[in-house]
C-alpha cells in the first residue's frame, strides 16, 4: 500500500507520493489538481522510473502558499524540495500549469532537469495566448471560486474531450473540486494568477536539454499551434499528438501518453541503468 510522505519547506508542508525505482522522474500537475491526478503513470512507469508527485503548496494535502505567490516563488519551492528529498537532476513531467512551472524551473534553476517532458504545455497564458484571452480566462477561473464545488468546473472548460468516458469525469472531477477555491481558496488564486501573468516566450530558445511535447488532438484549452510555437521555438524539441483526446491526456489516453513518456526517457539512459522490470513495462504500447 502506498503511503503518502511529508516534508516541511520553508515552512510549508509538502506532499508528495514516492514510488518505483530507476532514474527519477518528477510529477508536476496542472491547475485545480494535485498528485491524485497522476494515478495513470504512478501505476504504469513505476516498475522502470522512481516516480515523485508532488501536491504544489495549495493543493492536495499540502499547506496553502503565501499571498501573491507566482511561478517563481513556486520554482523556488520546488528547488527547495527537491533538496529537501535528496533528488538530483530529475527528469521534469508537467501537464499544463505544470508545464509552465517546469519552465520557470529551468528558467531560475538550469543545471536541477535532466530533461523536460511538457504535456498540454504554455509558456505561461501570457507566453501563448493574447492578452484578451488571458485576461478572459483569469476572470471566468476566478469567477468559478465562488461557486458550489459540483459547479467550479464551469470556469475551467475545455479540460476533457466529448470523448472521455463518464468513468474518467466522475474520477477526475472530485479531484478538481478540491481544489477549487472553496477548499483551497489561497492556492487557487495563486496558482490562477501565476499561470496569468507567467511569459516563459524568453527561456525557449536557451533550453539545452532534451524536451518532448505532449498534446492532445482534441485540446481546446492548449490548442495545436501552441504545441507548434513551442516546437519552433525549443531547440531540442520533439512533438508528440495523440489522436483523439483533449487537455488530460495523460488521463485519457494514459496507454499512449505512458509509452512515449517512456520511449524518451529510455532513449536518454544506457541501457545497463534501466530497471530489471523494462521487458515488463511494454505493456504500455509498442515500442
Amino acid at each position: 500500500m502506498r503511503v503518502m510522505r511529508e516534508v516541511l519547506v520553508d515552512g510549508l508542508r509538502i506532499a508528495y507520493w514516492d514510488v518505483g525505482a530507476g532514474p527519477p522522474l518528477l510529477l508536476l500537475h496542472g491547475g485545480m489538481d494535485d498528485s491524485r491526478s497522476w494515478r495513470w503513470q504512478v501505476e504504469g512507469l513505476s516498475d522502470e522510473f522512481r516516480l515523485l508527485a508532488w501536491d504544489a503548496p495549495g493543493c492536495g494535502q499540502s499547506s496553502e502558499p503565501p499571498d501573491g505567490w507566482r511561478m517563481p516563488e513556486y520554482a523556488d519551492c520546488l528547488e527547495a524540495w527537491l533538496n529537501a528529498v535528496g533528488v538530483e537532476r530529475p527528469n521534469l513531467l508537467g501537464l499544463s500549469w505544470g508545464s509552465t512551472l517546469a519552465l520557470e524551473l529551468y528558467r531560475r534553476h538550469p543545471r536541477v532537469p535532466r530533461s523536460l517532458v511538457l504535456a498540454s504545455a504554455y509558456a505561461g497564458w501570457a507566453g501563448s495566448l493574447p492578452p484578451e484571452e488571458v485576461a478572459a480566462r483569469l476572470e471566468g477561473v476566478l469567477a468559478a471560486a465562488d461557486l458550489p464545488r459540483e459547479e467550479c468546473l464551469k470556469g475551467w472548460p475545455g479540460l476533457l474531450s466529448r470523448a472521455a468516458s463518464p468513468e474518467l469525469v466522475e474520477e477526475l472531477a472530485p479531484i478538481w473540486a478540491d481544489n477549487a477555491g472553496s477548499v483551497h481558496p489561497a492556492g487557487y488564486r495563486a496558482m490562477a494568477h501565476s499561470m496569468a501573468e507567467a511569459d516563459l516566450r524568453d527561456v525557449l530558445p536557451r533550453i539545452n536539454i532534451p524536451v518532448l511535447l505532449i498534446y492532445g488532438e482534441l485540446d481546446q484549452r492548449s490548442p495545436l499551434r501552441i504545441a507548434e510555437g513551442l516546437r519552433d521555438r525549443i531547440p531540442s524539441a520533439q512533438l508528440v499528438v495523440i489522436p483523439g483526446v483533449g487537455h488530460v491526456c495523460n488521463a485519457e489516453a494514459p496507454k499512449e501518453f505512458n509509452a512515449h513518456v517512456r520511449r524518451f526517457l529510455r532513449s536518454l539512459e544506457p541501457a545497463h541503468t534501466l530497471g530489471a522490470n523494462s521487458e515488463g513495462a511494454r505493456r504500455d504500447g509498442p515500442e
